[in-house]
């Protein structure tokens, strides 16, 4: 029977020669991954199991990302019994304050997830990493802690969908844009439960960072996963980081998929995001004056280097407007050293941004750009619901790093081409 790249992953994983969609199966994991708001939980639920150490020291993760530098007392509770639980099980990949990073930014970069992988973990964006060309899913913390102490997990085979890029992106559009177009296009439910595959030649002309944002926000069209095939770019980036061997999957040529979609990356324009939801797009054309007070550009949908640059391009020898607080966060400690080695750490503050530590902080509400009663903020970050970033009155548009860095400057959203 044909199976989509997807099925043959945890049909591997499973030990099974073949899967079918809507099939139950336990899947061996290679990886599991938890933050400072969702370990605590699947700590308690690991500890009612009654197992002395987790199933392999070197595949559990931790990061303290959230709310880290902690923000108060409580956040810093939670970060310490993070830190006991993995000093005690002696837990090999535990990052906190001075070795952080944003989760989904910091385990590509350190090879802890590559191509063939299974992953799960209790954070709805882990999804990532099927940009790596790895099945990679957010799960509860009870399901996080099952992982832990067993090393598996239960899935239900998602069926699919198929995305056949063509083109090439245009200056100042990159992935952001893709993924908000096809969010645009099939709604936040239009992959409920299933894996987004993205194929085609389009795919040479993505970075792996344009991968990564695009199978970032799989999750915000309701999909199980996003994933990409392996190519060059995907094995070199791999190399450079680790030494483990790739498994490299691939869809059979007759291998059944819900939908296919024909997506030319040449027509993709400058896409925003409207309050409330990922799919309220909207491209320049369709857009009046709306002034801004507050620009956030980081998180782990676009906190990456080549974000940053993008941003810089357009910021450097100019200001940020008047009244309009510009954020700036670099999604891993590397990154943030690269920025400032390459002097564009000096071109945002020059400019009046601020500079932040790796945190996820605004993204979620937690802090570091809390939004008051009916302010607007331009971000990269991955959802735009009703109080994501604050105060329940108050918009948050979502937007590429080029789109967030001309807002900043014309204290409005602007499209980058026009600044």
């Amino acid at each position: 029977m044909s199976m989509t790249m997807t099925q043959k992953i945890l049909a591997h994983h499973a030990g099974l020669e073949k899967v079918e969609a809507g099939e139950l199966i336990l899947v061996s994991l290679d990886r599991v991954l938890g933050n400072d708001i969702t370990s605590p939980v699947a700590i308690r639920e690991f500890n009612n199991i009654g197992c002395e150490g987790v199933y392999d020291k070197d595949k559990v993760t931790m990061v303290m990302d959230h709310f880290a530098p902690n923000k108060d007392i409580k956040a810093a509770v939670q970060c310490k019994m993070c830190r006991d639980f993995c000093n005690e099980k002696e837990v090999t990949h535990f990052y906190d304050v001075g070795r952080m990073g944003i989760e989904h930014a910091l385990l590509p970069e350190k090879g802890l997830v590559i191509s063939g992988d299974v992953v799960i973990g209790a954070d709805s964006h882990t999804c990532t990493y099927g940009a790596l060309g790895a099945f990679s899913t957010g799960v509860g913390s009870t399901d996080m802690a099952c992982g832990m102490a067993t090393g598996k997990a239960w899935f239900k085979v998602p069926s699919a969908i198929k995305f056949v890029l063509t083109g090439k992106l245009n200056k100042y559009v990159s992935g952001k844009d893709v993924i908000l177009h096809i969010i645009g296009k099939i709604g936040v439910d239009g992959a409920l439960y299933k894996s987004m595959e993205f194929v085609g030649e389009g795919v040479k002309s993505l970075t792996i960072y344009d991968r990564l944002t695009i199978s970032n926000m799989a999750i915000e069209a309701g999909a199980k996963n996003g994933i990409f095939p392996v190519d060059e770019e995907t094995l070199n980036y791999i190399k450079e980081r680790t030494d483990r061997e790739p498994l490299i999957f691939e869809a059979d040529e007759d291998a059944e998929y819900d939908e296919v979609y024909e997506i030319n990356l040449s027509d993709i324009k400058s896409t925003v995001a409207f309050p409330h939801l990922p799919e309220n797009t909207r491209t320049f054309d369709e857009i009046d004056d709306i002034k801004i007070d507050q620009v956030v550009i980081g998180s782990c949908t676009n906190g990456q280097y080549k974000d940053l640059a993008e941003a810089a391009e357009i910021i450097r020898g100019r200001k940020v407007a008047k009244n309009v607080r510009a954020i700036i966060i670099p999604a891993t400690q590397d990154i943030y050293l690269k920025a400032m080695e390459s002097g564009i750490l000096r071109d945002f503050i020059e400019a009046g941004c601020v500079v932040s530590t790796p945190t996820c902080g605004p993204c979620l509400g937690g802090y570091m750009g809390i939004l008051a009663a009916g302010e607007r903020a331009v971000a990269t970050t991955n959802r735009n619901f009703v109080g994501r970033m604050g105060d329940v009155t108050s918009e948050v548009y979502l937007a590429s790093p080029a789109v967030a860095a001309a807002s900043a400057i014309a204290g409005k959203i602007a499209d980058p081409a026009k600044i």
